[in-house]
C-alpha cells in the first residue's frame, strides 16, 4: 500500500520500506481509525532516499527491525533532513537504544510487541507535537543531555509570565498545541506564540530540548513534570 496525501487535511506519514510483510503490517495501522480530531494519515512506503526526496513528508516511521544499521540510519536522516520526525519500532529491553535513538533525533521509540493500536497512538501523539517514550527512561535521558556542554545558560535567569509557566507546565505533560489551546481557552496559533517566546527565552529550539531544560533548570517545580514529559507506551 503506497499513497499520498489529497489533501490538506491529510499527513503524509513515510514508512521506510524492509521486509514485505512488516511493511504490509504497518501500513494497515493507518487503516484504524484516527482519534476525534486527528488528522487523516496516509502511509508512504519507500526506500530512504525517496521518501527524504518527497515533498510533504515531515514524518517517517523507521522499523530498525529491518535494519542492521540501526542508529547509523537514524542519524543519517537527521543530517539530511533534520527537519523530519522520527518514529522508532525496535527491539524492548534495551535502554542504551531508546535513550540514543531520542538523543539521535527519535521523537517516539514504540516496542517492537507493541499493539497496532499503540503504533497508531504514538504515531498521533508525535504529529501533534508532543514525544512517545518509556517513562522509566525519562530521568537518564535528561541527565545524558544535560551532560552536553553550553556556552550560556539562559535558563538560570529566564523570567516567565503566569500564562507562559501555565503554557509551559501542559508542555510538560505532553500535551499538543490543540490541548493546550483548549484547556487555557486560546487559540492554537496563540499557543504556537508562546511556545516561540519560551524557546526564545530559553534559547533552545524545538519542544523537546525546552522540555528537558525546564525540567533540569528547575523552571518549574520538579513535581509538575518530572514524570511527565514524555508519554509511558507500558
Amino acid at each position: 500500500m503506497t499513497a499520498e496525501a489529497t489533501d490538506s487535511g491529510t499527513i503524509k506519514i513515510g514508512v521506510l520500506a524492509g521486509e514485505p510483510i512488516r511493511d504490509a503490517g504497518l501500513a494497515s495501522i493507518f487503516d484504524l481509525p484516527a482519534a476525534q480530531g486527528s488528522s487523516q494519515l496516509t502511509p508512504v512506503i519507500g526506500a530512504l532516499q525517496d521518501l527524504l526526496a518527497t515533498a510533504g513528508i515531515d514524518y517517517i516511521v523507521v522499523d530498525l527491525h529491518a535494519s542492521a544499521a540501526r542508529l547509523t540510519q537514524i542519524e543519517s536522516i537527521r543530517e539530511t533532513r533534520p527537519d523530519v520526525r522520527l518514529i522508532v519500532i525496535g527491539p524492548e529491553g534495551d535502554d542504551e537504544l531508546v535513550i540514543n535513538s531520542i538523543i539521535a533525533g527519535a521523537r517516539a521509540y514504540i516496542g517492537l510487541t507493541a499493539s497496532p493500536e499503540v503504533v497508531r497512538k504514538a504515531i498521533e501523539v508525535v504529529t501533534s507535537g508532543s514525544i512517545w517514550a518509556p517513562r522509566q527512561l525519562l530521568s537518564r535521558l535528561i541527565d545524558r543531555l544535560l551532560k552536553v556542554p553550553k556556552v550560556t545558560s539562559p535558563l538560570e535567569s529566564a523570567s516567565l509570565t503566569p500564562r507562559e509557566k501555565q503554557v509551559l507546565e501542559l508542555i510538560l505533560g505532553a500535551h499538543s498545541t490543540r490541548e493546550i489551546a483548549s484547556q487555557l481557552g486560546i487559540e492554537q496559533r496563540t499557543v504556537k506564540a508562546y511556545v516561540a517566546r519560551l524557546m526564545r527565552k530559553t534559547g533552545v529550539d524545538n519542544r523537546v530540548k525546552l522540555t528537558t531544560s525546564a525540567l533540569g533548570r528547575s523552571l518549574l517545580a520538579p513535581e509538575k513534570g518530572i514524570n511527565r514529559a514524555v508519554i509511558s507506551n507500558n
